[in-house]
């Protein structure tokens, strides 16, 4: 899922210092603290603080070494902007193009930080996530085998042949799921959340060691399924699911917000 996290605000920082070396003015440049000049031209501190940002979130540490790296990185790029500049590439249609894209890219994403600033996810919405997430995946997950086919008369004869004593992994071969052919139709351990509506309400009826002897239909084709066990489900504490569930608020109410704004837009 797209999201507008740190990261992505980052990426677009350091494309438009790649892509963009001109967009602020001269001015401002030459007033700026540098870390370099390239042919009389500054680079702004701001660059370098930017990919620093990027790194130091990416896991690095900052050391003396890393900044250099980033200084070095950032006099490359200058150079080969200046050698474009020469060209005339910044002045080509498609190019203005692609840098104003990417000047809205770093707006929207500093919008959007800012927005989720003001909105910040509360522990009550927190625990109420956890616990809709908890009720939907159950407290049982099941180990099972499928073979998947186009029709409901392909299926059939898979069952038929299954009841003549034709082994399971062996009729899996013709499954036309890729995953899961070569591995005798085996789609590992799971709760009914993570399948479609069709197959979760064949497999939680069936018993350990038994398969569906009618060919179960859903959006992919026909199933033939077997349950090889089950087991309880053991889910991560909430303050262990805490990150992920944090990322999947800011996700909703990001899109609740550019929802709400593309409603009150007048677009013709």
């Amino acid at each position: 899922m797209k999201r507008f996290l740190l990261r992505a605000l980052l990426t677009s920082l350091v494309a438009l210092t790649a892509s963009a070396p001109a967009l602020a003015a001269k001015k401002t440049d030459e007033a700026e603290p540098s870390v370099a000049s390239v042919n009389g031209k500054a680079i702004p501190k701001t660059r370098a603080d930017a990919l620093m940002a990027e790194a130091l979130g990416q896991g690095q540490q900052d050391s003396e070494q890393l900044r250099n790296a980033v200084r070095d990185e950032l006099i490359k790029r200058e150079i080969l902007a200046q050698e474009a500049q020469k060209k005339g590439i910044d002045k080509k249609p498609e190019v203005k193009t692609q840098l104003e894209l990417v000047r809205q890219s770093v707006l929207i994403n500093l919008y959007m930080q800012d927005y989720m600033r003001g909105h910040p996810i509360s522990d009550e919405a927190l625990k109420k996530e956890y616990d809709m997430v908890k009720a939907q995946m159950g407290d049982k997950e099941y180990k099972t085998r499928h073979i998947l086919v186009d029709k409901e008369d392909e299926a059939k004869d898979i069952v038929a042949r299954l009841k003549k004593g034709e082994k399971f992994d062996d009729l899996a071969k013709q499954s036309k799921d890729p995953g899961s052919k070569d591995k005798g139709g085996d789609l590992g351990w799971a709760p009914p959340s993570q399948y479609v509506r069709p197959f979760s309400d064949a497999m939680v009826k069936l018993e350990k060691g038994k398969y569906t002897e009618t060919p179960v239909k859903s959006d992919y084709g026909y199933h033939v399924i077997m349950l090889d066990d089950t087991r309880e489900l053991k889910l991560p504490s909430l303050e262990e699911a805490k990150p992920q569930l944090v990322q999947r608020l800011q996700q909703q109410t990001a899109l609740q917000h550019i929802t709400e704004l593309r409603r009150k837009a007048k677009v013709d």
